[in-house]
């Protein structure tokens, strides 16, 4: 693949990861670190291109999201400063650990939470709306976003809606609060491993901005009940893939 057709290429996969996350509160991290490591790319500087590239989708996706009125300030506040905490922690003693021994677990939990969201979705479930413990939320959530594995949005959003947070609120605060989850993992990337792979970051960071203001138009609009449906159903995938890959392994 030649130079302008990869920069295109990663364009295109930040387009679509960013859509998806925008709309769903969760997945530019899976898509586009699944994408880079069937490439080759080594894991750390995978998450630390992921995370780089973040930081500008998530501002842009944040402030998106916070034109559409989408944003809890107080769950904002409560979401984001744990999780920069976490982030940090995680970005600098997980990612020398075997992060395979604890993300079995996480994808068991992450299965039985795509149920309740799709139980939601159908109208047989109503959960309490008040969600307690969202500082420890975000501080596990960070922690387990700096591995690499794209954790914040599957476990705090998956979390905030099978506790019965709403769907519009629920996906603009997480992705809100991401950017600046995402900005303590990147400085203590580049802090620890320096900038490397530009041609990565810079694509996936254009093809991310062009799609925040579409997804969080689209959050604003579509009814809650297909929010639920579509999110559960991408929780469940993603749970179900990386436990059947963690069996056949």
């Amino acid at each position: 693949m030649e130079l302008g057709d990869q920069f295109l290429f990663f364009v295109l996969v930040g387009l679509a990861a960013q859509l998806i996350d925008g709309a769903l509160g969760m997945a530019f991290g899976l898509v586009s670190s699944s994408v880079l490591l069937s490439m080759g790319v080594p894991p750390a500087a995978v998450s630390a291109s992921v995370h780089t590239a973040e930081v500008f989708t998530t501002g842009a996706s944040g402030a998106s999201h916070l034109a559409m009125r989408n944003v809890d300030k107080r769950l904002f506040l409560r979401l984001a400063l744990p999780g920069m905490i976490g982030g940090a922690i995680g970005a600098y003693v997980l990612t020398q650990l075997p992060g395979d021994v604890i993300r079995p677990f996480i994808y068991a939990y992450l299965l039985i939470l795509s149920i309740v969201i799709l139980l939601r979705a159908a109208g047989r479930l109503m959960p309490k709306r008040e969600v307690r413990r969202v500082p420890l939320l975000g501080f596990f959530a960070g922690l387990l976003d700096a591995t690499g594995g794209g954790g914040w949005g599957p476990v705090a959003t998956s979390t905030l809606l099978a506790r019965g947070g709403t769907a519009r609120t629920t996906i603009g605060t997480v992705n809100a609060a991401e950017f600046l989850v995402t900005v303590s993992i990147s400085v203590t990337f580049f802090l620890t491993m320096g900038l490397q792979h530009l041609d990565v970051i810079l694509g996936l960071l254009v093809g991310g901005m062009i799609a925040a203001p579409l997804a969080a138009l689209f959050v604003k609009h579509v009814r809650e009940r297909w929010v639920l449906l579509a999110v559960g159903l991408l929780v469940m995938a993603i749970s179900l893939y990386q436990i059947g890959r963690t069996l056949l392994a």
